[in-house]
């Protein structure tokens, strides 16, 4: 009679790239009525960062899926039920007992990621209003009741001014506690900043407490025409997206592609970009790598490119002005420079574009390097690279010139201080030992962060970039 005793696991999703909200599921390998085990990978995900493969961590019979491929689901939502066996006599009790349902969606609420979870509230937050037992069953028909009131209610529209009010938690004359950025945005919003309660440490009024804030006076305000400012902002995001010609194919902005919009956008209005250009005679660095393919010095199958050299000529300037390998401190308001050089290698794969790196670079070998870098392009163009391969990076190099492209203005990859792109070779006439003779030219641009970055550090790195591309020998001597 107990052979049979089993019970319903729900597999929630985990966040699997520090912090991210939701991932898009891109393929079940399970499908209901089938048998998985410990460890067993089910799906595979894509989050804003990566493609990820996620095993279940029980055994059972795979009872349903609740999402289908193609969906987007945020982080801590169940996605597959799974039917284990060999469990407790707890589901057998649970009828014996009226009271289980009610105690049903407790361990809903307690197997929760940090951070996110079911999103459940209003609702378990009446539960505490009733603890005249069954009188609370009664309760709800009094609410129904008042229905027809809260109708009428709206008219006296008063009543939000009384929410605004208690804010004013900031005495007379003193000035609420706020961030620049959180001020413009309130600014920009047209929101008091002594009308809005903070909920961040210290009483410090966050970007979330004056969105709240503007919404609640959205909402107060729609009946009166004071509130054509919300109305008028909303119709203009609507209407881009409206005209559709045929022949037009839209495509979802998601997953890689929507977090690289996002970063490139944050990063191009958060940091000040500065960007110089110089001309390098790249002929020895060229003549260099092709003894290095031939001669097979660097290690048996180990790939040996024009970009292997240039991401050891930025790292030995790296190495001579450390300042560089920085990132600026928003909430501190500090520039903080990294120990380690961790070199972001942006790589177009099918999924986007993504910036994978190598860890502590700067301390590798020429051989070392060359398989680190050859393993992240493999990596990345399988879409395999995980999360924690893209996340820590310092500066990056994004190699233009392999698609014809002489130079660029590249965008900061958030939270680093500079980015190198490195142009197409092209041989030209350039003045070699007195003569003009045809050279292997190529162009690079430094884009740094003037906050962390000034004029004169920027063109010292790209200067010794591009020495140590004119004449290779400086990475012995400067190494």
């Amino acid at each position: 009679m107990t052979t049979d005793v089993h019970s319903l696991r729900e597999f929630k999703m985990p966040d699997v790239g520090e912090g991210l909200t939701e991932a898009e599921i891109l393929t079940w390998y399970v499908k209901p009525g089938d048998t998985v085990t410990d460890g067993q990978v089910v799906c595979e995900v894509e989050t804003a960062k990566a493609a990820v493969e996620l095993p279940i961590p029980f055994t059972g019979v795979v009872e349903a899926l609740h999402f289908p491929a193609g969906a987007t689901v945020d982080v801590g939502t169940s996605i597959i039920a799974v039917a284990v066996a060999g469990a407790a006599p707890a589901p057998a009790a649970a009828p014996a007992a009226a009271p289980a349902p009610a105690a049903e969606p407790e361990p809903e609420r307690r197997e929760v990621l940090v951070g996110y979870g079911p999103r459940t509230g209003s609702a378990q937050r009446r539960a505490r209003r009733t603890n005249g037992a069954g009188a609370a069953v009664a309760a709800p028909a009094p609410v129904a009741a008042p229905a027809p009131a809260p109708v009428a209610a709206p008219a006296p529209v008063a009543a939000p001014a009384p929410v605004a009010a208690p804010v004013p938690a900031v005495a007379e004359g003193e000035r609420p506690l706020a961030k620049p950025p959180v001020r413009k945005l309130a600014k920009d919003l047209g929101i008091d900043l002594r009308t809005v309660v903070p909920t961040g440490p210290n009483g410090v009024i966050t970007r979330e407490d004056v969105h709240a804030a503007a919404n609640t006076a959205a909402e107060a305000v729609v009946e009166p025409v004071a509130a054509p400012a919300a109305p008028a902002a909303e119709p203009v995001a609507v209407a881009l997206p409206v005209p559709t010609a045929a022949g037009d194919v839209r495509v979802p902005v998601k997953g890689v592609r929507k977090a690289t919009a996002q970063a490139m956008v944050a990063s191009a209005f958060t940091a000040p970009h500065v960007t110089e250009f110089v001309q390098v005679d790249v002929t020895r660095t060229m003549k260099l790598v092709r003894k290095l393919k031939e001669s097979g010095e660097l290690g048996a199958g180990v790939r040996v490119s024009p970009l292997l050299l240039v991401a050891k000529a930025l790292l030995t300037a790296v190495k001579r002005h450390p300042e560089v390998n920085a990132s600026w401190d928003e909430a501190a308001q500090e520039i903080v420079v990294r120990g380690a050089v961790n070199l972001g290698i942006a790589a177009a794969t099918p999924r986007g574009l993504i910036v994978p790196n190598i860890k502590d670079a700067g301390s590798r070998t020429l051989p070392q390097l060359a398989v680190a870098l050859g393993d992240l392009v493999e990596t990345a163009r399988q879409g395999k690279t995980s999360p924690a391969d893209m996340s820590g990076g310092s500066i990056t190099i994004t190699n233009v010139g392999v698609f014809g492209v002489d130079t660029g203005t590249p965008i900061l990859n958030p939270g680093e201080a500079a980015i190198l792109a490195f142009g197409a070779v092209r041989e030209l006439p350039w003045v070699h030992k007195g003569k003009v003779v045809p050279r292997q030219v190529t162009t690079l641009a430094l884009s740094f962060d003037h906050r962390l970055v000034d004029g004169e550090l920027g063109s010292k790195v790209l200067a010794d970039t591009a020495a140590v591309l004119e004449h290779p020998k400086r990475l012995i001597t400067w190494g």
